[in-house]
This record gives structure tokens, sequence and C-alpha cells, in this order.
């Protein structure tokens, strides 16, 4: 069924079957147009504004259907170059064509003349239709091009193609890791420390099969998980940056610093400094400098000692335009507290306890969950930046939608290659049947456009879902892929 018509469609039909011209229509090549019969309003159907109209151009009659757009581009941008409801289509008006393109095409190759309205209407009733058009798509949250259609799939279809990206998006996830954890095994084996040193992996690495005796060592394992959880605290602006911070301070590194009641502020120190977030506490006033920044200068100047790695710039970071909750100064300090649980709280044989002995899925992914939610204490529980008290005290580090993507994106799929690897079939369908079953409450943007758009809204909460539609846009809606997409296949075909 077609979408209701928006208050700019409506006007612009309304010009349309009126014949509100302020001068005769003609193509941008310049042959007359003459409008014989409007057609008929399709209101309900799929397809163009207006079918079986009769139009002369220039010294032939055409009889085929019209299409109304705001914008030129619209054509492309709504699918209609790939729709088969628009091969009847004799000719295409819009409101604005600022490059002065005179046609477009159809999914069968067909060349249509495309007219822009702004040129045969009065000026008053154009800057009137811009204005709502401007509104409009300031309002308007959903971009795919099967939006006005998808409604006519059943739910069914959507679902199960959705269901199978989320499967493939997590299978991805899964190969990320294991790619990771055998070039971690292998740098190990030969010796070589990350990132100082340039290298490429040699013939033998892709084609050597490791064996589950190549992988067994439990370094390898802290530092695989120690990078994908700082990866994952970075967010899409600081992801990269964060990643690079924990190889850079690997967990070689981070053992040399003891373990006792000061290990924290050994490991803020490390992390902040290498960071290069620490600011130059000689340059500012003494007044200016917190204790805990002049603490953090004091233990670097011991444990750069013990340091052989690269450092970063401050300009490497990214602040701009985040909530300060997401800053990488507090992103790092609870990665910091996260980080101890690894090296010294057993965080990785706890997980899989839990995974082992948990039965409800429920209480399996609460109790997971549970790991990561990291309270605030210390210096940054009244601070996002250095020396610049905040005005509202913070409450977490990672808070529970955070804790929710570790789960998701980092745990669920380190776990199914730790089980996979080392034969545990049992557990490795335990850890697929939790990822199908996860309900988080979290969701960002391009899942709720999909969601609206493909009218999916009761399946927000359930993970496979979420990553279905992220999967659908990244991969088929964001390329133009919408014949290759289940959902396009039926709605444009």
């Amino acid at each position: 069924m077609k979408n209701s018509p928006n208050h700019v469609e409506e006007q612009l039909q309304e010009i349309w079957k009126k014949h509100n011209f302020s001068q005769e229509l003609a193509t941008l090549d310049g042959d007359e147009i003459v409008i014989l019969d409007s057609g008929v309003h399709n209101s309900d159907e799929a397809g163009p504004d207006f079918k079986n109209a009769r139009i002369r151009i220039g010294n032939l009659t055409y009889i085929g259907d019209i299409e109304l757009d705001v914008d030129y581009n619209d054509w492309k941008v709504h699918g209609h170059n790939i729709d088969n409801h628009y091969n009847k289509v004799v000719l295409h008006t819009c409101l604005k064509n600022k490059f002065g393109q005179g046609y477009v095409y159809t999914k069968d190759g067909r060349k249509v003349p495309s007219v822009p309205l702004s040129d045969f209407i009065p000026k008053e009733t154009f800057e009137s239709i811009e204005k709502s058009a401007v509104e409009q798509v300031s309002n308007k949250s959903c971009q795919l091009k099967c939006a006005q259609l998808s409604p006519s799939i059943e739910t069914y279809h959507k679902k199960k193609f959705v269901a199978k990206l989320g499967i493939e998006r997590f299978e991805k996830k899964c190969e990320r890791v294991y790619n990771r954890l055998k070039e971690l095994a292998y740098l190990q084996d030969i010796k070589i420390k990350e990132p100082v040193t340039r290298y490429e992996f040699p013939p033998e690495f892709y084609e050597k099969v490791f064996e589950p005796e190549d992988l067994k060592n439990r370094e390898i394992w802290e530092q695989l998980i120690y990078e994908l959880i700082f990866e994952a605290l970075g967010f899409s602006k600081n992801k990269s940056i964060m990643l690079s911070l924990a190889q850079a301070s690997d967990i070689r590194f981070l053992k040399k610093l003891g373990n006792d009641e000061e290990l924290l502020i050994r490991i803020e120190s490390s992390l902040f400094n290498i960071a290069g977030l620490v600011p130059d506490a000689a340059k500012l006033p003494t007044d200016e400098t917190s204790d805990y920044t002049k603490q953090l200068v004091k233990n670097w100047e011991i444990l750069s000692r013990i340091y052989d790695g690269i450092t970063f710039d401050e300009t490497k970071w990214h602040f701009f335009k985040l909530r300060p909750q997401n800053f990488p100064t507090i992103r790092i300090a609870g990665g910091s507290r996260i980080l101890i649980s690894i090296l010294y709280g057993h965080l990785i044989e706890t997980m899989i306890k839990k995974i082992t002995e948990i039965r409800n899925i429920n209480v399996l992914t609460n109790s997971l969950r549970s790991l990561f939610v990291i309270h605030s204490d210390g210096f940054w529980q009244n601070h996002y930046v250095f020396d610049q008290p905040s005005k509202m005290e913070i409450k977490y580090f990672v808070g529970a939608s955070r804790a929710d993507e570790i789960v998701i994106n980092v745990l669920l799929p380190f776990f199914a290659v730790y089980f996979d690897v080392f034969g545990k079939e049992e557990l490795s369908k335990k850890i697929l049947l939790t990822y199908n079953n996860y309900r988080q409450n979290s969701e960002n943007k391009i899942v709720r456009e999909v969601a609206d758009c493909l009218e999916m809204q009761g399946f927000l909460k359930k993970t496979v879902f979420q990553q279905g539609m992220i999967e659908l846009f990244r991969n088929f809606c964001s390329k133009g892929r919408c014949l290759e997409c289940e959902i396009g296949k039926k709605v444009f075909n």
C-alpha cells in the first residue's frame, strides 16, 4: 500500500490535477508539454502518483504514468529507478532540479523527461512549498528506498531475512576475533611486539592450520579480550585509537606493574600517559594541578623506564560532539578497572563458569552484563577531563547500555571462538542461543530508522534483529544493493 501523502506531495498533486501553472509546460530541451488528461490519482497502490495520463510532448502523444517528486534526486533516493512499478512513467516532475538534469531512467532503461516545476509555478507558491519541503526533510528519519513499499511484504519474510543477517553479522565478528587470535599467537611465537615494529605476515601464516595447542597460551586470550573491550569502549569516534592503546600498552607490559593496592594508579598513569592525555603539570600553576595529576606524572617518571612502546598525541583523541560520559578519559578510567579484573580478578574464568553453570539464558545475560557495569570512584567521579571539576557527579564509568554492547559485540563472539577452538561444542551452541535470545534496552539511530521503515518496531529489543538491521543498512541499503536484498527483490519486482 502507498503511504499517506505528506503536505508537500499533496500540494504538488493539486497543482498537477488543476493545471495550476503560470506558463505552458516544456521540457528542458524546449519541447512543449500539453496535459490532455491528468490521469487517475493513485492514492492506494504502490507506484507513481497518477496513472493512465495522456500528455503531448512536442508532436507525440504519450499514455502512461506521472511521478511527482520534491527533488530530482528523489527518483533514485526513493528507488524508482529499480522499481517495476515505475516502468510506465512517461513524465517525471519535481519541485527542484538543482543541476538541470533533463531525464530520469526507468528500471527497464527507458529515458523519461524530467521537468522542474519551479520554472512553471508562481514564485510565492514555489516558496511556500519549498518551506514545507525543508521542514519535511528536517523531520524525516527514514531514508530507505523501500520505505513506502516494504509494508506490503509479510512480516514473516522480513523477520526471517533480518534474523539471517543478524546471524551473518555475528559470524563475521567471530571470524574477526579468530583472525586476531591467530595473529597474536603468531606474534608471540616469533617474539614481535606491536605496534612498534612494522611487519607483514608471511605466506606460511595464512597457510598455517592452527591447532588448539598453538592457541592455549593464557596471555594471548587476555590480550585479545583486552583489545576488544577497549575498542568497544571507544565507540565509533575513538575505537581505533583505543584499540591502538591496548596494543601499545599490552598485557605483558601491564604485568610488570606489580599487584598491590597502588596498582590502579599505576595502570591509569601508564594508560593516560601513553595515550598522551596527561597535561604537562610543569606548565600549569600549582593551584590548578590536582594531586591526582601529579601522581600520574610522578608514577610515569618511573614506569616509563620499563616501557619501550610508542606514545600517542592528544590530538588523536576525539572529544568534540561527544556526551561527556563518553569522553575517552572516562572510558579509560573504566577500562583500567576492567583490566585489573582481567589480570588478577580471574575475569575470563569467572565468565566461563557462568556460561557453563547458568542454564537460564536471561539470568546468564544479566549476570554477564553486571560484570561490565562499572561504578565511578576516585578522581574521575567528579571530572570529565583533567583538572576541571564537573558540575555533576559521574555515577558510572561504564553504564548498562555500554555493558550490553560489550556483551554482544565482544563477549559472545569471544567465547564462541574460545569454545570452538577447544572443542566445547555444547557451550559454543549455548553462546549462539544466548545471542539469538539476548534482549537489550539500548538502540541506535540506524536501528530505529530501519525498524520504522520496515514496520518492525516490535523486534527492536532483540539483539539478533538489531544486528540484522545494522547489517541490512550497511551492506545493502547504504550501498544501493536493493535488488540483491531479499526484501528489495520482493518490493521492487
